[in-house]
């Protein structure tokens, strides 16, 4: 990050500073959002609507509005089957769960929640849904996750997932968008809707047992045996999060020897230590997020954590502690196609364009194929149904990969699995992922990878719709030629929403944020950590003097 780390990072919380719970569900409901204000509109980004109630951007009526959305496209798309719905432990989840389960009831939906009244992650959802639509061709079902991810308490999400159990595709979330913000527009017209007691005993109202169905595929995925019979010692730490409740079935079932260090569940999210900033953030790639379970590190063989709905993954080793998202991933490959006979010859490795150039050495030794794809997982669907990709992950921390056989398990991302392949990789290799990964370097160079933020004003994000190579000028990169300019991704031909730029050791993608006024600047060096710097400085000069030529 370019802002300065604050003295608060890796710290336990302040409780002064803890997000007030009812003061945020009180606005949740009281709140009324202006659709003439851009920040109080319906928005999807590449995870669905987020926003806090506390700035008007996150409200009943956004939820009411989305929820009436969705079942309008369930109606135009012929989507008949059940709608599985899950929540986080985000305070605005329950509160949300509840207007949407008022729209769903009123349209007739057939709507699935947790038997218990409980939490469900992301890719168990995915996971209902493929199983669900396993063989059909008619009766597809469907899902809603309400969650924000990894973001601050105060946040709340609302994310919709179309038959094929991934993230929907822009079509479908644009349209649902611009379908909610005419309601928000007209007063919320159009909109069915019952009281949250009828909702309850509405006879669409269906509840399941989302863990247990979960929890016995597993093995399907990973060697739960491999894992067991090792002896593995494994720690786990959900962060408050969804996957809470899936752990210890899951160690039980499997009969390892794994403990979950913290159960705790408070909305306020107290237990964890402050991220970068010094915000509340449950990102299980961040050092300072992840500072207890890192602490624990020598009291485990491999431990590993979720996010707040379980869909990304945060994996600590005795040998090097917290890893870097990119080494995981490559070790990850570099595993699973030497130990899954089954998968297809041709499978290929699915990433994003910002992701370690470490990937594509990997591949090159296992002779495999990267299909190189913009940031967002969505782009990885319909590889993982069909079998095409074998892995597919992000520089964030989220991945997902196919069943022991072959065939698909989520089309989301999956970070308990994530977590327990790292238990098989330390089973079966005899070395846990840190050291696997110091190995691959020996062999194929070692990295240096970095991600920066720099200011961008609204004007100076949009230039780079219309950037291209000539626009940049970039002829040599820290010394290097460059071998290409890119402006789309080379493995589907859609836009990379930026520009990227290699050489032959090293490279930088840079992209607008689209939240905030600054744009980020990723960049990869296989000669040093200086040569790295010298790629970063020479990226923001490139792109200074863009924005100075308008």
């Amino acid at each position: 990050m370019a802002a300065k780390v604050s003295p608060l990072a890796g710290k336990t919380v302040d409780p002064n500073s803890l997000v007030n719970v009812p003061r945020l569900v009180t606005a949740y409901f009281a709140g009324k959002p202006d659709p003439a204000v851009a920040t109080e509109r319906v928005a999807f980004g590449t995870s669905g609507h987020r926003g806090s109630s506390l700035n008007n951007a996150f409200n009943e009526s956004h939820i009411v509005a989305v929820s009436q959305a969705v079942c309008d496209h369930r109606r135009a798309a012929g989507i008949t089957g059940p709608l599985y719905i899950g929540i986080d432990t985000h305070a605005l989840a329950e509160p949300a769960l509840v207007s949407a389960l008022e729209v769903f009831a009123a349209n007739e939906i057939d709507v699935v929640i947790d038997e218990r009244g409980g939490y469900t992650p992301t890719p168990v959802i995915s996971h209902a849904i493929l199983t669900h639509n396993r063989g059909r061709t008619d009766g597809l079902a469907d899902g809603v996750v309400v969650t924000p991810s990894h973001n601050p308490p105060e946040d709340g999400g609302f994310k919709y997932n179309p038959p094929n159990g991934g993230p929907a595709d822009t079509d479908i979330t644009s349209a649902v968008e611009k379908a909610a913000n005419a309601m928000l527009e007209n007063g919320l017209k159009g909109i069915k809707r019952i009281s949250y007691d009828r909702a309850r005993k509405a006879s669409c109202v269906h509840r399941r047992d989302y863990i247990t169905p979960y929890v016995e595929d597993l093995a399907n995925v990973v060697d739960m045996e491999a894992i067991r019979s090792s002896g593995v010692k494994l720690g786990i730490d959900p962060l408050g999060g969804a996957a809470v409740h899936y752990w210890q079935p899951i160690i039980e079932r499997y009969k390892l020897d794994a403990k979950v260090v913290s159960d705790a569940v408070d909305p306020t999210f107290r237990f964890m230590t402050a991220d970068w900033d010094g915000k509340v953030r449950m990102d299980c790639s961040s050092p300072y997020a992840m500072a207890r379970l890192i602490g624990m590190r020598n009291d485990f063989d491999v431990a590993f954590a979720n996010d707040t709905d379980a869909d990304r993954h945060g994996i600590v080793t005795r040998s090097s502690g917290l890893m870097n998202p990119n080494h995981y991933l490559s070790v990850a490959i570099a595993y699973l196609f030497a130990h899954r006979p089954h998968w297809g010859r041709d499978a290929a490795i699915g990433k994003t364009a910002v992701s370690s150039a470490m990937i594509d050495r990997v591949a090159s030794k296992i002779g495999r194929k990267v299909v190189e794809t913009p940031v967002g997982f969505k782009w990885f669907v319909d590889g993982l149904i069909g079998g095409s990709f074998g892995f597919a992950g992000e520089e964030s921390a989220g991945a997902s990969f196919l069943r022991r056989d072959g065939s698909v398990w989520t089309t989301d991302k999956d970070g308990i699995i994530l977590g327990l392949l790292a238990a098989e990789i330390t089973a079966v290799s005899k070395a846990d992922p840190g050291e696997l990964y110091q190995r691959l370097t020996a062999e194929l160079g070692a990295p240096f990878y970095a991600r920066i933020d720099a200011a961008a004003s609204p004007a100076q994000k949009a230039l780079f719709k219309t950037l291209t190579a000539e626009k940049l000028g970039v002829k040599q990169l820290a010394g290097e030629p460059v071998t290409a300019t890119l402006t789309k991704a080379p493995g589907n031909g859609q836009s990379i929403g930026g520009v990227k730029v290699t050489t032959a050791n090293g490279w930088f993608a840079a992209r607008p944020s689209g939240t905030e006024d600054v744009y980020k600047i990723y960049a990869e060096s296989f000669v040093s950590a200086d040569h790295l710097s010298k790629i970063q400085h020479e990226a923001q000069a490139a792109l200074s003097a863009m924005f100075a030529a308008g």
